[in-house]
């Protein structure tokens, strides 16, 4: 599908135009991951060039004319009738669009257009931060600037993975060595604290001041929710999980599989940062379910959790591991697991309150606050190997 002609002649990156540079680009990469590890100076030469700005709006609704604009500052060689363009209908926070010129999409560019509302839910400072940290250690894409709302990166190469391909042994080995990958990337001699109590709670502050008078009954009530949030963080808290920087958010439609090189990659770093290992790993088991037609008979069986763990613990110890260094850390991915539900129940009541995106949110939260339920007997039961 041709590009129609922009509305409006293209910006300049504001580095360019003679103001102020915005923060998202006011640093260079090297600056931005160390920011993003938490380091309180940024380290010295050799610098990465800054990641433009660019002064442009792109309507969510119309996202063509935006993109036209943003591919005349990074792709000035592209014809703007030959452009084609696809957009992609997975996600239930942006949207998202590709732009190329050959059929192979082998020189590819994807704007992300930010959703409503979704500064409540993601720092998006942070965001590129995190995406630069995660790009200087070989685990993301090229990022090629930021614009008003929303971001331009390279297109991975690939097949966005199903509920069926993540049981597949040969691909969730994959996953789990590329999760024991990016939880490797340290800090920097700092000490990162989890983002778990301080989002969880965040999202429950908008909960109970913002959307409560309209909550559905089908919603436990904020007082029920509020003494959850506190059994959670008392009985979490206590499982000694590791801080490490995780992904936070890898459903199947982020974990792009390329078969030619048989690799695995993770896209999308909009709640990436420092967490418990154990969560990571607990809401990615969570994902096996799906996000359309959510099914919780599909959560990975013990055995195959039990492998997968192993596959994840010798990648990132480089020699074998003991079974009780596995059930070990089944316990606490399976205990964490409840945090990712309730997690993932509080942003989709936001979502339902004020995004544009055509998905059924508050379903969405109902099933995540259900399954929380149904599992928190038995898993708080599970207890820590001696």
């Amino acid at each position: 599908m041709a590009v129609p002609p922009p509305a409006s002649p293209p910006r300049s990156p504001c580095y360019l135009r003679g103001r102020a540079p915005c923060p998202q680009c006011s640093w260079g990469m090297e600056e931005k991951a160390a920011a993003g590890a938490g380091c309180r100076e940024p380290p010295g030469p050799p610098r990465a060039a800054a990641v433009p700005c660019l002064a442009v709006l792109v309507d969510p609704d119309d996202i063509l004319p935006g993109a036209l604009s943003l591919i005349r500052e990074l792709r000035p060689r592209w014809k703007p009738e030959q452009v084609r363009t696809k957009r992609f209908t997975d996600g239930i926070t942006n949207k998202l669009v590709a732009c190329y010129m050959e059929e192979n999409m082998k020189d590819c560019m994807l704007v992300r257009v930010y959703g409503e509302r979704t500064e409540l839910l993601v720092d998006r400072e942070n965001e590129v931060r995190n995406f630069q940290l995660l790009r200087a250690h070989g685990c993301a894409p090229k990022l090629y600037c930021t614009f008003q709302n929303g971001l331009c990166y390279e297109y991975v190469q690939g097949v966005a993975l199903e509920p069926e391909h993540i049981r597949e042994p040969r691909l969730y080995r994959l996953i789990a060595l590329e999760m024991a990958k990016i939880h490797t990337i340290h800090a920097n001699g700092s000490l990162p604290k989890p983002v778990l109590w301080q989002k969880m709670h965040s999202y429950f502050s908008l909960v109970k001041t913002e959307i409560n008078p309209s909550l559905s009954t089908d919603v436990p009530k904020v007082e029920v929710l509020e003494r959850e949030l506190a059994w959670l963080k008392e009985h979490l808290s206590q499982l000694n999980s590791p801080v490490v920087f995780c992904h936070n958010d890898l459903l199947c439609k982020n974990i792009i599989y390329d078969s030619a090189k048989g690799h695995v990659q993770f896209i999308d770093y909009e709640y990436t940062g420092y967490n418990y290992q154990a969560f990571d790993i607990g809401n990615h088991f969570n994902e096996f379910a799906g996000v359309n037609g959510v099914d919780y008979s599909r959560y990975p069986l013990r055995e195959t959790q039990l492998q997968w763990l192993r596959y994840y613990l010798q990648a990132q110890k480089g020699s074998a591991v003991s079974p009780r260094e596995v059930e070990r850390l089944y316990v606490q991915v399976n205990k964490f697991a409840l945090a990712s539900h309730f997690f993932w129940a509080l942003w989709a009541l936001i979502q339902n309150q004020y995004s544009t995106i055509n998905f059924d949110f508050l379903r969405y939260a109902v099933i995540r606050f259900n399954q929380y339920f149904k599992v928190k007997p038995q898993v708080s039961a599970l207890e820590m190997p001696k």
